[in-house]
């Protein structure tokens, strides 16, 4: 059997694109006289749709564009995701599902039965899972298809599993010949290799070719990084899709032509390519253009920079420099080094005098208490949000803000001032891993002046102040952040980790602080490179009375007793 896989970028609700994009792979299919093409999860109507998938106008249209594909089906089988009624008058009003066409003729479809309610996803408030599994019989092989999760829960494969079955195993044990699993799974620090590690085990294990197709491109800040898999009978790769771009590819199951690009997924260059991705998809599918950012001389701001300029082009991003009375020149200076490496428009728009204006107006001159310190320094972040909001909305540029995850974590921003924007590039890259892609940046030659790289990091909003005098170093916070976030390890195992007690429950209990909590609340959507991410992977309460408490142990520690 030869095989087309569809490896496509869809937009939510945008029907006739998202047909187009089928279309496309249908007509490469018939050029390479294959016999199957395989497009990823919900293809039709775009993942992720959210409670759009809710609205009764909407529920009673989505299969009209499958028609479109059953029509241009003439001696091919189609295997597309798509979304259909539940019409049984009971549960959810939709299934996700996989819709089988064979010939000009809608075969059935294939529900989804492991519905996800983790992380960014939130499938059972949306669809019905399926009750049973079936296969369909094509061109004399019986082909078993298993939607995204139904795929990912193999307990050969897995230590710990969420669900008691496995639905993809239940077609293997049906009698399935080929198994075709369709995909929106969300790029994820290191999930590439472990994808691929997954499907050549299943493939392995079973003795089946399987065709793994993943969806690629992102919607508001959920990267689907491609990277499709099409395994033989031996479980070898036979085909791997690149990432991070739309693909079509051919490929005979039983060719035996073995391809060594299995990729490892889990280096700097990924999170890169995805960060590339992400603003690029984002800026083209809510129609802007150009871009703005305010450019401070430091890292994060200068590694946004970089990526923007890769993602949309050089020429429509512009960077913006608000120098105050804190502001060194040599940020100044090192700010216009870089727009030139760059070739970006770069325009200074000074805030002293604004701010002296204001600090003597609101009597903060010479601030009495710490609070009134902070207002004052808050000020000139509060300045610049508001001129890089004037800009955006006088020239209709995307503002990329350039915060990054680990000061997001605890809090160290200014709510209406460097939280501002459209799009938070770096929201959910640590900073330790800022620095390691504005190296990855400079790989061919120095783009990212290497005085930028040096430089001790620095708000610059009071004289003397530096990012280490109110956040632990990042060699340190880091690891307990990712241990933290992303794996939701506890503070005993975080410790255990061979991290200081008393600094992992100052940080874990600044990070959930209900003020830094409400900060992250007013972010604009965040692109998402790990599991738990700020946002929408990772959900709290603003109100609440949790705390990580320290261990009596710290606690006798700290009053010199043991």
């Amino acid at each position: 059997m030869r095989v087309t896989i569809g490896q496509i970028n869809t937009t939510n609700g945008d029907y006739a694109g998202n047909v187009e994009r089928v279309l496309r792979a249908i007509e490469r299919a018939r050029q390479d006289k294959s016999d199957l093409v395989v497009l990823p999860e919900v293809a039709l109507q775009g993942y992720m749709s959210f409670d759009w998938f809710l609205d009764r106008d909407v529920i009673a249209h989505v299969t009209e564009p499958l028609q479109q594909i059953v029509e241009a089906s003439a001696g091919l089988t189609v295997v597309v995701g798509t979304v259909r009624p539940n019409d049984s008058g009971q549960g959810r009003k939709l299934f996700n599902s996989a819709a089988v066409i064979r010939d000009g003729k809608l075969l059935g479809f294939a529900d989804k039965t492991l519905l996800p309610e983790y992380d960014v996803f939130d499938d059972p408030r949306y669809f019905e899972p399926a009750k049973e599994r079936h296969l369909f019989e094509i061109s004399n092989e019986r082909i078993g298809v298993a939607v995204c999760e139904d795929f990912w829960n193999d307990k050969t494969f897995w230590r710990e599993r969420l669900y008691a079955n496995d639905p993809a195993d239940e077609l293997i044990q049906l009698g399935a010949q080929v198994l075709i699993s369709i995909n929106a799974s969300p790029f994820n620090k290191g999930k590439m290799g472990q994808r691929c590690q997954m499907v050549s085990h299943r493939s392995k294990l079973s003795g089946l070719p399987i065709v793994f197709v993943n969806l690629v491109g992102a919607n508001d800040g959920v990267i689907f990084d491609g990277a499709s898999i099409v395994t033989d009978c031996r479980g070898e790769v036979i085909l791997q899709a690149p990432p991070f771009e739309e693909f079509y590819g051919s490929v005979d199951l039983d060719c035996g032509v073995r391809d060594e690009r299995c990729l490892p997924g889990d280096d700097i260059e990924t999170i890169h390519d995805a960060l590339v991705l992400g603003i690029r998809d984002y800026a083209r599918k809510n129609r802007f253009e150009r871009a703005v950012l305010g450019l401070s001389g430091g890292i994060d701001s200068a590694v946004v920079a970089a990526l923007a300029c890769e993602a949309i082009g050089a020429q429509n991003v512009l960077s913006v420099m608000m120098p105050s009375p804190f502001s060194s020149r040599g940020s100044v200076e090192d700010s216009i080094a870089l727009g030139v490496n760059l070739g970006m428009p770069t325009i200074e728009r000074p805030i002293s005098d604004a701010y002296e204006v204001l600090i003597k107006e609101l009597g903060l001159v010479k601030p009495q208490t710490a609070s009134e310190e902070l207002a004052r320094q808050n000020i000139q972040s509060r300045l610049r949000g508001n001129i890089l909001m004037s800009i955006s909305n006088a020239e209709g540029r995307l503002l990329l803000s350039t915060g990054n995850k680990s000061e997001l974590a605890l809090g160290y921003c200014t709510l209406y001032g460097d939280t501002n924007g459209g799009l938070a590039v770096i929201g959910d890259v640590l900073k330790t891993e800022v620095y390691s892609l504005a190296r990855y940046i400079n790989r061919a030659r120095e783009i990212i002046p290497s005085a930028i790289i040096d430089k001790r990091p620095s708000a610059e909003l009071a004289p003397g102040q530096f990012d280490d005098q109110s956040l632990p170093p990042y060699d340190q916070l880091d690891p307990i952040i990712k241990l933290y976030f992303e794996q939701k390890a506890t503070p005993e195992e975080i410790i255990q980790a061979g991290h200081d007690a008393a600094l992992v429950y100052d940080v874990l209990n600044r990070a959930e602080a209900p003020a830094n909590e409400f900060k992250r609340r007013q972010l604009p959507p965040t692109l998402i490179i790990s599991r738990n991410a700020i946002g929408i992977g990772r959900r709290r309460p603003v109100t609440h009375r949790y705390r990580r408490h320290v261990l009596r142990a710290v606690e006798r520690a700290a009053e010199g007793q043991g």
